[in-house]
């Protein structure tokens, strides 16, 4: 079993001749520091893995299996924000553990992961104290000795201060400790962690020119053409998927979502450039973006969906909800849970998402080329978004010729997903285009919401017809139905009453007018 902590710590070394880990500051009096108590010292031995060209490594991310100390086991730290990573532990093994291979999978791939340094660590650790005892951080002066266990490479050696919250301190505390670090004469870390540190610093002789050695890249005068532009964004994407990964299968809130909204990113971009992409090749790729889409939409929807009935019924006077509704909406919610936790997890351990990454991966390095991927992106881009607004205006005029009803609310929906096709085309295009690209993907998201609202209206009524034909059936009273039935219909109106007239504030986008580079 994992467990998580969450670690705020910063890092310092000495500054040349400056002071050494062993002779701290006073820090007595700094912030809510009423006391400094020495919590004694530990040996350390910690073996940090990665893939034979350093993945982890180069996502901020270590894993490590350590012994000493009162934490021993396999540690996995997930970068959160600068100075905030995510520990998660499990106990020792001779194996890196299941739990944490699978947090690891969208990065490693079928990689092996390897033993790439050792690291012991002479640890001495001490407690800031609040005048009430509380613990407010902890300072553990290290001084490290680091080995490759295998192949070429030296030792290193060195010192260094780590300051890290506890449940009690806060990032004022860690401001003003660094600041009186600081003024005795230390500074902070050069890197980021200390495997980042002892692969630097024993990295055999080959290895460390490789590392150093800098290229002067030809600079372009030339416009970025429609592919460089495009391929951008597909990168953002694949990367949104890749660190997500992790994210879904800790169950953190909204993660789900968005690397939904990532999926489908990619796909509308894939069907918008298709003169910049080869739909040839994409299009099977395209499929697969939907499944996944699918897999992670599996329970999200009738989430959101229960979610709605349950914040509509909260606003039904108690006279107008008689009879059992909460307890009925919670049996139909039971009944109409259609994933799990164990079933999404099974996709993204699966052979299917595991391609699928690889594909993706390829796409963005070996890109599929269509006749126009080498033309400036100026010349490229305004055509697409613009087919992709023609496309929409004629979904709108469908949907406002049509009577109300239910080839209405089919029209409204395949509006809300050309607007949504709209907007992503848009965002792909801003960095050529700049401001009006900018303005078009707001204003579709205005759009987009108006027409999500319906359609969640629409699926709303759905279930509501079938709740309230549930509770008639078990002779309970189904006014309360019936009344939030109605409540959907004169919200449906009322939005399509809205939709002409925000229709006419989305112009025809103008997308021939470039911002000047460095002010977009």
């Amino acid at each position: 079993m994992a467990d998580t902590v969450r670690e705020i710590e910063r890092k310092y070394e000495a500054n040349g001749a400056g002071l050494p880990p062993d002779a701290l500051p006073d820090l007595t009096g700094v912030d809510r520091v009423a006391s400094v108590t020495d919590r004694g010292t530990a040996t350390l031995d910690a073996t940090y893995y990665d893939t034979a060209d350093r993945r982890l490594a180069r996502d901020g991310i270590t894993l490590r299996r350590r012994t000493g100390g009162d934490d021993a086991g396999w540690h996995l730290k997930l970068p959160v924000a600068a100075h905030v990573r995510d520990e998660i532990r499990a106990p020792l093994s001779d194996t890196v553990p299941r739990a944490l291979r699978g947090l690891l999978r969208s990065r490693v791939r079928d990689a092996e992961l390897l033993p790439l340094v050792r690291i012991e660590t002479r640890r001495e650790t001490r407690q800031l104290l609040a005048a009430d005892g509380t613990a407010l951080a902890e300072i553990a002066a290290d001084r490290v000795h680091a080995t490759r266990p295998a192949g070429p490479g030296r030792t290193a050696e060195w010192a260094e201060i780590e300051v890290e919250l506890t449940a009690g301190g806060d990032m004022t505390l860690l401001d003003a400790v660094e600041d009186r670090l600081l003024r005795a004469g230390l500074r902070p870390a050069t890197t980021a962690s200390k495997a980042a540190r002892a692969l630097r610093d024993t990295a055999p002789k080959a290895e460390r020119k490789a590392a150093t050695r800098t290229t002067e890249g030809d600079r372009r005068s030339e416009p970025p053409t429609a592919e460089e532009i495009i391929l951008r964004y597909l990168t953002r994407q694949v990367r949104a998927i890749t660190e997500l990964d992790p994210a879904v299968r800790r169950d953190l809130p909204d993660s789900v979502h968005q690397m939904r909204v990532a999926t489908r990113r990619l796909r509308s971009a894939l069907r918008s450039y298709a003169t910049v992409l080869d739909r040839t090749a994409t299009d099977p790729l395209s499929a697969e973006l939907k499944w996944l889409a699918a897999e992670l939409g599996i329970g999200r929807d009738s989430e959101v969906l229960t979610a709605r009935i349950q914040e509509a019924l909260a606003a039904l006077p108690k006279e107008l909800r008689p009879g059992p509704v909460r307890t009925r909406l919670r049996t139909w919610t039971q009944a109409h849970r259609k994933g799990s936790r164990k079933h999404l997890i099974a996709v993204l351990d699966g052979d299917r998402y595991l391609t699928l990454l690889n594909s993706l991966d390829a796409l963005v390095t070996d890109p599929p080329r269509a006749r126009a991927a080498t033309r400036p992106a100026a010349q490229v881009l305004p055509k697409a978004v613009e087919r992709d607004f023609r496309r929409l205006a004629g979904h709108v005029a469908t949907a406002l010729a049509a009577p109300p009803g239910p080839d209405r609310d089919l029209a409204l929906h395949e509006a809300r997903k050309a607007a949504k096709r709209t907007r992503y085309a848009a965002e792909a295009a801003r960095p050529e285009l700049g401001r009006p690209a900018k303005e078009l993907a707001a204003r579709m998201t205005e759009l987009q919401e108006l027409l999500g609202d319906h359609q969640d209206g629409v699926v709303a009524r759905e279930a509501l017809r079938e709740l309230a034909a549930q509770a008639h059936a078990a002779g309970e009273n189904a006014f309360a139905y019936g009344v939030l039935y109605a409540r959907e219909e004169a919200r449906a109106t009322a939005l399509e009453a809205e939709l002409p007239v925000l229709w006419a504030t989305v112009a025809a986008p103008d997308l021939h007018v470039t911002t000047p580079a460095g002010g977009r």
